[in-house]
Order: structure tokens, then C-alpha cells, then sequence
């Protein structure tokens, strides 16, 4: 009976000791953190599958999210100056009054994405992919003066995605 009991013990200590100490290596995942109203000036997140995550009211000044994934990402109030977000996927993402100002947007997807009130002074969107986005007359205005290229992941040309005449 006290062989039993021991048993028992050292199976129940053995599974709860597995439930408190993980013995397999975890990855922390990006899309998992918020980072609503954090600094996140020249930070790196190149090619993190960040889709879901909230940036709202976040700085990100000379950040890098070339190649990242941004699906469906809560922006607002967010401030993109002079960051890095060549060939980022913004596809279903609400992003108002957000300052993609002097950034890198070359080969970016903005399918779908809510983008009103937002600015994109100075910003190159060489190959950027607009299609479906909600953005303000006068911003659509102004990146038409110098868009060009066809995005190389959707196909799509930057200034018809734009609506450019």
C-alpha cells in the first residue's frame, strides 16, 4: 500500500512539474505583445509576423519593418517617421491619423487598410498597393505627383491602386 501511495506521489510531482516548468524551448511571439503608446524609435521588427497587434499611439522613428507582417494591425494616432517599411504587409489594417511621413514604402501593401486622416509627406511609394484602401483625397492628391511602379507581390500598378488620372 505504501508502494502505491509513493507511486502515486512521484507521478503527480512528475506531471505538475511539467506544467510548471516547460521543458521545450519557447519563441516569444511579436504578434502576441502590445505596444500601444510605446517608444519603439529605431527598433528592428524586418520580417516578424506582427498581424493583430496594436502600435496605437506608438512612436517609431527610424524603425524597421521591411518585409513584416502587419495584417489587421490596430495604427492609430502611430508615427511612422522616416521608418523602414519597404515590402510590409498592411492588408486590413486600421491605421487613422497615423504619420507615414518620410518613410520607405516601396512595394508596400495597403489592401483594404483604413487610412483616413493619415499623412504620407516625402514618403516613396514606388510600387506600393493602395487597392481598396480608405485614404484622404488630398494625401491620394499629393503621393500621385510622384507614384510609380508595379508592386512585386500583388502585380499591382502604385497609381492605379492610388486611382491617379
Amino acid at each position: 500500500m505504501v508502494k502505491k501511495a509513493i507511486s502515486v506521489f512521484v507521478l503527480i510531482v512528475t506531471v505538475a512539474s511539467f506544467w510548471v516548468i516547460n521543458i521545450y524551448p519557447t519563441q516569444a511571439e511579436e504578434n502576441n505583445v502590445n505596444y500601444t503608446l510605446t517608444d519603439l524609435n529605431n527598433r528592428d521588427f524586418s520580417y516578424k509576423d506582427l498581424h493583430g497587434t496594436s502600435f496605437a499611439g506608438a512612436t517609431m522613428w527610424g524603425a524597421n519593418f521591411q518585409g513584416a507582417n502587419l495584417q489587421d494591425t490596430i495604427l492609430t494616432k502611430g508615427d511612422f517617421l522616416r521608418a523602414n517599411l519597404r515590402e510590409a504587409d498592411f492588408t486590413g489594417t486600421f491605421a487613422d491619423r497615423v504619420s507615414f511621413d518620410q518613410t520607405d514604402l516601396t512595394n508596400a501593401i495597403f489592401t483594404d487598410a483604413m487610412l483616413m486622416s493619415s499623412t504620407f509627406r516625402d514618403s516613396d511609394v514606388t510600387g506600393a498597393d493602395f487597392s481598396g484602401a480608405m485614404v484622404d483625397r488630398y494625401q491620394i492628391k499629393l503621393m500621385c505627383e510622384t507614384a510609380s511602379g508595379t508592386n512585386s507581390m500583388t502585380g499591382v500598378e502604385t497609381r492605379e491602386s492610388l486611382g491617379c488620372s
